[in-house]
């Protein structure tokens, strides 16, 4: 960015060194346009440009004091507002990134909760399934599925064959799938096959 100095720099530099306010609005006029349209090109926005530039010249005013002994004041202006402009900018980009990051927990989250949303509906359904089954076959079916015993181990306490306790689990299973089928639910159906899977 090339800026032209303000006629009479050096003694308007001088009165604002000794607290000159009205020499100060003048060095605020002359500069406020190309700072501006600088900061703009990098930022794309007015609020943004408004307060960098208004920072720029609230530290000027804060170091009025030894104003007039920097050798190019356009230069010293100059980079003042580059670093502000670029601490503006990194600052926006971590808070971007920081936003996107929270957002993509957020998401995450709600995910999460919905995939345990579904599987609570499905152990609920399965438990409601479980009771509409025949007395002795909701037995068997829980003593295999739930307490997890062999089919051997179920004949025993029951006093059935083993063979029937197969009978039973096949007809409980069949029942289950059937109704899970007839709720056209392909991703309950989905974890039932699973759930059998694992109960094996």
């Amino acid at each position: 960015m090339s800026i032209k100095p303000i006629h009479n720099e050096s003694e308007i530099l001088s009165k604002i060194s000794a607290g000159d306010v009205r020499a100060f609005t003048c060095l605020f006029d002359f500069y406020y346009k190309n700072l501006g349209q600088y900061v703009y090109r990098l930022t794309e926005s007015l609020d943004a440009t408004e307060e960098i530039v208004q920072d720029v010249f609230v530290k000027i005013w804060s170091g009025r004091e030894g104003i007039s002994e920097i050798d190019s004041f356009t230069n010293y202006l100059f980079i003042i507002t580059r670093n502000k402009t670029y601490r503006f900018l990194k600052d926006k980009a971590v808070a971007h990134s920081r936003q996107q990051r929270y957002q993509q927990q957020y998401q995450e989250e709600c995910c999460f909760q919905d995939e345990t949303s579904t599987e609570e509906d499905f152990s609920r359904m399965i438990d409601e399934l479980i009771e509409k089954l025949p007395p002795q076959q909701r037995k068997v079916y829980e003593l295999s599925k739930i307490n997890h015993l062999k089919y051997s181990e179920i004949a025993a306490l029951l006093s059935i064959s083993p063979e029937t306790v197969k009978k039973h689990i096949v007809a409980a299973n069949k029942f289950i799938k059937n109704s899970i089928s007839e709720k056209n639910d392909q991703l309950f159906l989905l974890f039932f096959m699973v759930y059998l899977h694992f109960l094996k």
